[in-house]
């Protein structure tokens, strides 16, 4: 659940300030008349001031309406407009199905002999996390607290271990406690020499196995950071720094590794938890022969510690692998001098004022996609082919890995060509140890290289597929089909195209990004490229360069002569000055330039042709009856649904469209208004680490279930930015550092909520890879070729394969253009040449120097995700007949999703005045009766005294 954010009621207040100041200036006006009169015969001031205060009391209702039927009518709507209840039902499937989810999502990292432990055997937790482990990341994906939460300990327990309560109790005694996320980077973790002899010695003799737990935190609004000495935070001894100039959050603290020391020293069975969102540095764990075992338990959501449990004592085998790659040393990774904070330096003149509530005093700012498409394993798979690294020594841990309790012998069939530019093999999988378990087959291709020609890394996720649980010495077989044109590469020279280029292609059967089972080559004779007479089989039009403006003066990494520019290209930038050229193309509210077409019709508007919205149920998206219902909005109908997207689709009395709800929340719905919610699911890195699509259509399906029961048609969620680096805050909100697995996940959830009518919102789209200065102008630069191949890849799985009719906007820039208004993005390749019937709505709309309705619409966007009025959420032309076009489209877009959702299903469809709008007329009604009866007594009275013989007393 988020907070109140007193940035919104500033502004909130500030939508209402001339409505207050009006009725100040009455209500003045009325205490000086009242107090003016006092000279007057009395039924003379006694009328005038009985007149004030009707007057004053009417002004009041006046205003009152006037603010809630205009700028608070949203929020009231949103607020007083109900919701329903979660079934009993619901939430104990969501419930079980986050266990199922955590079980298979758990990573098995390292294991010698260390596990399954003894079932009911007895455990020493050691690591103040124990106490206050981490469920998922703050903000918009946060678990809500409306539900019991089922403790770490608590999960060992269920399965049956005994756990020591005096640990338990020395860490819940400890002083510190996990702070707002953000605002303050301490890691508690009680000093060893706070422990005592007499706690240690009982601990050794409750039990000779130890659990070190360890936790790290995500979410909305900060990357993770660094450089803790320079981050705000609280050491845990006074004696020492937990952490050294230089030295970052993904890493051991000081005080973390003297108690891994110490328990290391007393006990030969140390089995570390990670229970972290982002991939740690763990090489400590290949440091000590003690830790016998170590696994990754990524945010495991309200009842997920159940599994860790399970996993524990042997009654789930782990069958997870990791979405993302682990490094020994995460200041060495393509990205790290390139997150962060970088100002322009010549860009004062777009500085936000300090009046602002959500952006004051803030500057154009930049990040650099400098490692092009070699982001994540593909760097450093590519990187060990080309002789540029010692694999060995930089990862860890590889993307897709991850151990079992049993063995698996994985055989690759003899592949077929079909023929139609597809490839069939099979997989036969068999279980080849003791214990019943799931394996997962992945493939990859690696592409011909030309040196200096296209970019392409040499492994490449093509397909994966899961087992069911294979009993002992049972098989299963698993069928793959690899269609060619998805090998093809993004030629970003001349006019641009994908190209499938002559040449073999060895397609594998692996256990993870770099260990190779078997494969098999695939010769291509001759070039495809997927042009305009022959684009993709999935494309509605080939794509074609649309991004050149956003490579911007950076130079990229490129494989040519084995990585030869690597230094250069990864290195910090040097200048924070956007060049003439490209500064003159820098698109805010102040620059932005008003479209106009001498040819241009003004559309029809408010008609009577005797529509309701209701009546294009199921019709498709250009059936003409549209135009017609169309031709019934109003400019003010269509002003209300472009300014007030946030968290509904508003209202429109012309064609009679029924307001709707949108909830919030990746990991468990929360309605912000109402206070209601939902349980909370595993992060969505532990979804990815199942590598189980059925386990992210479960997700889906019982988070469109419980949003239906919620009277909620719209889910804000998935989120399948990359994980390009792991100091990204809220990367638990995304699924993997790879576009296949993320874009497959993100397909099964949305395809899962569409079952109940619920449409998904895909955010952010596109290039939210990081939380420093998302939203303050921030100007992301990147080739087409990895902005086409990984950047934008799970947004379009989402739209061709998962049917998605709804997409939120991000914060940042496409080069130097915003994300929310871009055509290239909006209109290009999302409804040209992906064939997207939907609508988009933006981010939170609070960025009003460069959020503007006006460059929205124009590029494709439709709504603002904003429940006040801020001004820029208003369309400005409505006199330029290319604007209400614009508008008109927009609401087309906005009402085939709507209609078609569950808001418009029979059982739900509400349309007409909401409630406390039926109520609010009819305590006008009484309050006008009362002060009509109150003006008729006072003239009656005012009447009577005049007539009234005056007598003289002398």
């Amino acid at each position: 659940m988020i907070d109140i954010n007193m940035s919104d009621v500033v502004s909130v207040i500030q939508s209402c300030r001339w409505y207050l100041v009006a009725l100040a200036v009455i209500l003045v006006v009325a205490i000086v008349t009242a107090v003016a009169c006092r000279k007057a015969n009395v039924a003379l001031r006694g009328l005038i001031r009985k007149e004030s205060a009707i007057v004053a009391i009417a002004a009041i209702v006046a205003v009152a309406n006037l603010i809630c039927l205009g700028p608070m009518s949203t929020l009231l709507t949103l607020a007083l407009g109900g919701s329903g209840t979660i079934s009993a039902e619901a939430t104990d499937r969501s419930n079980q199905d986050t266990r199922t989810i955590a079980g298979e999502g758990t990573v098995l990292l390292k294991n010698d002999g260390g596990l399954p432990l003894e079932p009911g055997s007895a455990i020493n937790t050691f690591g103040w996390t124990v106490a206050n482990p981490v469920y998922g990341g703050s903000g918009a994906g946060a678990l809500n607290d409306l539900y019991d939460r089922v403790t770490l300990v608590e999960g060992l327990e269920d399965a049956g271990f005994s756990v020591n309560q005096d640990l338990i109790d020395f860490y819940n005694s400890y002083g510190l406690t996990r702070s707002d996320y953000g605002t303050d980077w301490t890691l508690p973790e009680p000093p060893v020499a706070e422990y005592g002899d007499d706690l240690l010695e009982s601990a050794r003799e409750f039990s000779d196995t130890a659990l070190f737990v360890i936790g790290r935190v995500g979410g909305e609004g900060n990357d993770l950071p660094t450089d803790m000495a320079s981050a705000t935070h609280q050491d845990n001894s006074t004696e020492y720094a937990d952490f050294e100039q230089g030295e970052h959050y993904l890493q051991l603290s000081r005080t973390e590794r003297d108690l891994l020391d110490m328990v290391c020293d007393d006990y030969e069975n140390v089995i570390v938890v990670y229970d972290g969102l982002s991939p740690m540095e763990l090489g400590f764990v290949d440091e000590y022969p003690q830790i016998k075992a170590a696994l990754w338990c990524a945010g495991p959501g309200q009842t997920g510690f159940d599994a860790l449990g399970d996993i524990l004592s042997g009654e789930t085998n782990p069958s997870g692998k990791t979405p993302d790659t682990f490094v020994y040393d995460l200041t060495a990774t393509p990205t790290f001098n390139n997150i962060g904070n970088f100002p322009y330096d010549n860009m004062d003149e777009f500085m936000v004022d300090d009046s602002d509530p959500y952006m004051s005093g803030s500057v154009p700012t930049f990040v650099n996609y400098v490692e092009g498409i070699y982001a994540g394993y593909r760097f450093y798979e590519t990187a060990a082919a080309e002789g540029a690294i010692d694999y060995d020594s930089v990862v860890q841990y590889p993307f897709g890995y991850g151990l079992s309790y049993t063995t698996f012998e994985q055989t690759l069939g003899e592949p077929v060509d079909n023929g139609d530019g597809t490839i069939g093999f099979d997989v036969t999988v068999t279980n080849t140890g003791d214990v019943a378990g799931k394996g997962v087959a992945e493939i990859y291709y690696n592409p011909p290289y030309t040196d200096g020609g296209i970019e392409k890394a040499s492994a490449n996720l093509i397909d994966f597929a899961k087992t069911n649980l294979l009993e002992p010495g049972d098989s299963q077989t698993l069928s793959f089909t690899i269609n060619e044109e998805d090998m093809a590469s993004y030629d970003q020279s001349g006019d641009g195209h994908y190209v499938l280029e002559a040449g073999d292609y060895v397609i594998s059967l692996n256990s993870d990004s770099h260990t190779v089972i078997d494969s098999f080559t695939h010769h291509v004779d001759e070039d495809i490229v997927y042009g305009e007479d022959n684009p993709r089989s999935t494309d509605q039009v080939a794509a074609v360069n649309r991004f050149g403006f956003a490579a911007g003066d950076v130079t990229y990494l490129s494989r040519a002569d084995g990585f030869a520019n690597m230094d250069e290209a990864l290195a910090a930038p040097e200048s924070m000055t956007m060049s003439d050229e490209l500064k003159a193309g820098f698109i805010n509210t102040s620059t932005y330039q008003e479209e106009t077409d001498a040819d241009a019709e003004m559309p029809t508007t408010g008609a009577d042709n005797g529509l309701t919205l209701a009546d294009l149920r199921g019709a498709d998206y250009d059936d003409p009856q549209w135009d017609d219902l169309l031709d019934q909005l109003t400019i003010d109908d269509m002003q209300d649904m472009i300014a007030h997207g946030g968290f509904q689709t508003a209202a429109a009395a012309s064609v009679d469209k029924a307001s709707t709800v949108d909830v919030d929340g990746p990991s468990a719905l929360s309605n912000n208004f109402t206070g209601a919610g939902s349980v909370g699911f595993p992060s969505a890195v532990m979804i990815a680490a199942t590598w189980n699509p059925e386990m992210a259509s479960a997700y889906g399906s019982d988070m469109g279930e419980m949003a239906d029961q919620l009277g909620a048609s719209g889910w804000y969620a998935p989120s399948m930015n990359l994980h390009r680096s792991a100091f990204e805050g809220r990367s638990y909100e995304y699924f993997s550092e790879d576009s296949l697995l993320s874009g497959v996940m993100a397909s099964k959830a949305v395809a899962g909520a569409a079952e109940h009518g619920v449409y998904a919102y895909l955010k952010h789209f596109v290039l939210n890879e990081q939380e420093t200065n998302r939203w303050s102008m921030l100007c992301s630069w990147i080739q087409e070729q990895p902005l086409r191949e990984l950047y934008l890849k799970p947004f379009e799985m989402c739209v061709k394969e998962g049917g998605a009719t709804a997409v939120m906007s991000s914060f940042n820039y496409i080069g130097n253009v915003w994300a929310g208004g871009c055509p290239e993005l909006l209109t290009g390749v999302l409804r040209d040449e992906w064939g997207f019937r939907g609508f988009v709505d933006t981010d939170y709309f609070a960025g009003a120097y460069y959020m503007n309705a006006d460059q929205m619409i124009a590029a494709g966007g439709d709504t603002c995700l904003s429940t006040f009025d801020i001004g820029t959420n208003f369309v400005s032309y409505t006199d330029n007949p290319v604007y209400v076009n614009y508008m008109r489209d927009a609401c087309h877009d906005i009402m085939y999703t709507v209609v078609n959702s569950r808001a418009y299903a029979p059982e739900n469809l509400k349309t007409g005045l909401e409630t406390w709008m039926k109520v609010a007329i009819a305590i006008d009604v009484v309050v006008a009766v009362l002060l009509i009866g109150w003006e008729v007594l006072a003239i009656r009275a005012y009447l009577r005294k005049r007539s009234e013989p005056t007598i003289t007393v002398g």
